[in-house]
């Protein structure tokens, strides 16, 4: 949804990382921000994963109601989900975990509604990993286009019936705790040619959500602002030298690894003028906390699926929406003179 900024017309895009809750709240205090600044119903696009698809699918299922976020912190102050989806999971012969998880998001935020119910608000992506190919697979929806959903190699189809609350799950399903979602030929015909598809979370692709944002000649934007509440790699004083926590550990440093070239990526794009102007903050940052404080609390915070205390709530939005508020002082005032 454009606006104009001295006459010109401009788009901004939002991309909400992976983090469960933790990232959730964290979100909420960019959404809150960008709302303050009469910013958040100008949003074109936004790019979601894990607990950012939680945030971005309360708000787009809620869009233009004023409790949208109201909605969303009550959420996450008063449901654990987690431990609940798991025990029940095991001991249904008829539901797996994942249909556990699914069925809660339903009740609690999206209330049986599917992707065609998202066609007045922003256009919307919740991303996933496609375990059979290794690709990005998206369910999108909103901007008054056609819902969707595939990747680049297998294909995309028509989805507007495909419920919010599968698409979220398949987001958020992070490994080992809640198995990958299915998608068979009659859900997803493209699948076809690999038998069966299954998602897992969308963070073990793009745990940033920003590819869908990089595709200029289909979503073409002006500001690129990437919230990112996801763990950062922290300094072990103790390494491990068991086998099993050695191969955690890799896999934190290579998620590190793809973090920094993502950020490496998005710069050099704009840098050479084929890229939206970014705006990134992760929630390790120490530059723009509000409190001293904020950042090693808000990061200690775990990245589970279970409701926040007040500390954690209060910490957690008062800290996305300090950080956005100075990138957006320091790189963008402009977008600080549209609430004037």
């Amino acid at each position: 949804m454009s606006f104009k900024i001295d006459g010109v017309e401009k788009r901004i895009g939002l991309a909400l990382s992976g983090g469960g809750f933790r990232a959730a709240a964290f979100h909420l205090g960019v959404l809150r921000r960008l709302q303050s600044l009469n910013l958040l119903d100008k949003l074109d696009l936004l790019s979601c994963v894990s607990g950012g698809s939680i945030a971005g699918g309360t708000l787009a299922v809620n869009w233009g109601d004023p409790a949208c976020l109201d909605k969303l912190e009550s959420y996450l102050r008063t449901r654990s989900i987690a431990v609940a989806s798991v025990v029940a999971g095991v001991f249904d012969p008829f539901e797996t975990r994942l249909d556990k998880l699914a069925g809660s998001y339903d009740r609690d935020l999206f209330q049986g509604k599917t992707l065609s119910s998202l066609r007045g608000g922003p256009r919307i992506y919740f991303n996933s990993t496609n375990l059979a190919t290794g690709n990005m697979f998206f369910f999108v929806a909103g901007g008054g286009k056609a819902e969707e959903m595939g990747e680049h190699e297998l294909g995309v189809v028509p989805a507007p019936d495909f419920p919010i609350s599968r698409a979220v799950a398949a987001s958020s399903a992070f490994p080992p705790v809640f198995p990958p979602l299915r998608l068979s030929a009659s859900d997803y015909p493209p699948g076809a040619s690999v038998e069966y598809v299954t998602l897992t979370d969308g963070g073990v692709y793009d745990n940033m959500g920003v590819n869908p944002l990089l595709r200029t000649e289909r979503n073409p934007l002006d500001y690129l602002i990437i919230s990112d509440g996801g763990k950062p790699f922290a300094l072990d004083e103790h390494p491990t030298e068991s086998g099993a926590v050695v191969l955690k550990a890799s896999l934190n440093i290579m998620m590190e690894q793809i973090r920094g070239l993502e950020f490496d990526r998005i710069q050099h794009r704009h840098l050479a003028g084929k890229g939206a102007r970014p705006l990134w903050f992760s929630i390790n940052s120490l530059e723009g906390e509000s409190q001293p404080g904020d950042s090693t609390f808000a990061s200690a915070i775990s990245t589970n699926l279970k409701k926040l205390n007040d500390a954690e709530m209060n910490v957690l939005v008062r800290h996305g929406g300090s950080l956005l508020g100075s990138r957006i002082d320091k790189y963008a005032p402009e977008l600080a003179a549209v609430a004037a």
